[in-house]
């Protein structure tokens, strides 16, 4: 009993540390990504001038769309792989792995290929009556054909742990599609003084020279770990024996929910778009223009922002599902509830004091990244969203965590019912609440989605809530901390009586340094750390000096 007990214990201490080393190399990945998908923003807004709200706004508008189309051509494909590849992988069946693999790139080409001819030819039918659309869904059509492979090679390696080429490529990939972006807009707008929608065009054409470059990435680690690979499928037990049909029909079976729930973001986003100004023409006498530039303030400006914050949940998200499948695979109970409960915590650990300390530097952040166009609202409707953030990230892990226990058609119902409150409450909350009540709505939406998952998964295996109240307290109480320390830097800041980006970029780093080294400080001394993350943090806490 007690080898037993010591071995579950062994198990679970591995998992956790899989899932902290995982989520460190998604994190950095993903949050440097997001940094440097939010820092062209600077000079892009400098070289558009008057035409940057009306640009963004195009901008905002053909990703959203664009988004919805590049998950259904991935197809939730690269997390059904990561996840089947975990799955075979604890059966020591690295072979079925492999062919399961080469399936699934079968799968991603012909997707690609059909769900890129489908955006490009049907671009006019997706523009809700603005033109101006139609060669920015054309220039994103190209990345459709790119992309899906290349998600898919990233679940291949996720599947086998290996979180560091995923993360590497997307970090090369966000730096070509940056470096792509400012040139041409650089080019066009400031040296030729050309059309600002030939601009954006080109602006999202990059996310195509971006795709092939991580691609790239991800095909030379491939290649230097063939041997690897080889090795593995050499000592595989070749004991199942799985039809090429199954091995299809596996890939889509898990495949639908994950395009459904992967969307669940952007499918909230869609429904502002394509209802905030119909209702705000019944609410008053707006112009089109006007309509354009609130969209902007919070479904392209703000989003973009919370968005480094939500990546965060999402590294997270990635590195839970194939654990949690191994967990299951193994019909370990105890083991699941303890990972869901560490992954809860984790959340919490970097969700909670981001989106706090994003709120409370909500005004000279929003002024760095989009000067002084509106900035007593965008600043708002930041903060707002920055707390909304919290709920957008914790929707990204618990419908992580369902799909990792197989519980897809389940996370996808609740999905569903939260998409019907969305859609009730929209028409009086952006009746009555204006820019704000899109936020409001999806808030109210994703609770109810959140809330019922939550419940599923403490009725199935159990969630140890007096161990994440008891360690909330802690983190909860330091990330209070954090703002307000933050808000006294940025208090002070307006006293210098100045809204220029370098002042406010300075206020910023300011409040961020030492609101952010205050909460370190406190999880340390506290070891609250520990608990969370493991005793690889003791040696943070002697280069600090704290006992």
């Amino acid at each position: 009993m007690s080898a037993r007990s010591d071995q579950t214990g062994n198990q679970t201490a591995s998992a956790q540390d899989q899932m902290v080393a995982g989520s460190a190399w998604m994190t950095a990945g993903s949050i440097f990504s997001r940094i440097l998908g939010a820092i062209y923003i600077i000079p892009w807004n400098i070289w558009f001038g008057t035409f940057f709200l009306q640009a963004n706004a195009l901008y905002g508008k053909g990703y959203n769309i664009y988004s919805f189309f590049l998950i259904a051509a991935i197809a939730g494909v690269p997390s059904a792989i990561a996840k089947q590849v975990a799955h075979y992988n604890a059966l020591n069946e690295y072979g079925i792995s492999v062919r399961l693999y080469k399936r699934g790139l079968v799968i991603a080409i012909l997707t690609g290929v059909i769900i890129a001819l489908l955006l490009f030819l049907g671009a006019p039918l997706f523009t809700g009556g603005d033109k101006n659309l139609i060669p920015v869904l054309h220039s994103l059509a190209w990345a459709i054909l790119i992309i899906p492979t290349m998600s898919l090679t990233r679940g291949y390696f996720q599947g086998f742990q290996q979180m560091a080429p995923s993360a590497i490529s997307q970090f090369v990939e966000q730096l070509a599609r940056v470096a792509y972006m400012l040139i041409t807009a650089f080019v066009i707008m400031y040296i030729l003084k050309g059309d600002w929608v030939s601009a954006v065009s080109q602006s999202t054409l990059a996310a195509a020279i971006g795709a092939l470059c991580g691609l790239i990435v991800l095909g030379v680690y491939y290649w230097k770990r063939r041997d690897y690979f080889r090795g593995l499928v050499a000592g595989s037990n070749e004991e199942l024996v799985v039809p090429a049909k199954q091995l299809y029909k596996e890939i889509i079976a898990q495949a639908v929910p994950f395009i459904i729930l992967g969307a669940g973001i952007t499918i909230f986003q869609l429904i502002d778009q394509y209802t905030f100004a119909p209702i705000m023409h019944l609410a008053g006498n707006y112009s089109d223009a006007y309509l354009n530039d609130l969209f902007a303030l919070f479904g392209v400006n703000a989003n973009k922002l919370i968005m480094i914050t939500i990546s965060l949940s999402s590294a997270l998200a990635v590195t839970v599902v194939p654990l949690l499948s191994e967990a299951y695979t193994r019909g370990n109970k105890h083991e699941i509830s303890g990972q869901l409960t560490n992954a809860f915590l984790m959340f919490e650990f970097v969700m909670i004091p981001a989106a706090l300390g994003m709120s409370a530097v909500a005004r000279p952040l929003n002024i760095v990244f989009y000067g002084q166009t509106q900035e007593a609202l965008g600043s708002s409707i930041l903060a707002f969203s920055s707390y909304l953030s919290i709920l957008l990230g914790l929707y990204t892990v618990v419908s992580a965590l369902m799909q990792g226990i197989s519980q897809n058609r389940r996370a996808v119902h609740y999905f569903a019912v939260g998409t019907v409150v969305k859609f009730i409450v929209q028409w009086p909350l952006v009746y009555f609440l204006g820019a704000f009540g899109p936020l409001v709505a999806t808030g109210i939406g994703l609770f109810v989605t959140c809330y019922l998952i939550i419940h599923s998964l403490d009725v199935q295996f159990g969630i140890n809530y007096a161990t994440i109240a008891k360690k909330t307290n802690g983190i909860l109480l330091a990330s209070i901390g954090t703002f307000a320390i933050a808000r006294v830097v940025v208090m002070l800041g307006s006293l210098l009586g100045s809204n220029g980006r370098i002042i406010s970029f300075t206020v910023t780093a300011i409040a961020a340094v030492l609101g952010g080294y205050f909460y370190v400080y406190m999880m340390l001394k506290s070891r609250l750390a520990d608990a969370i993350i493991g005793n690889r943090v003791a040696g943070l806490r002697r280069r600090l000096h704290i006992r």
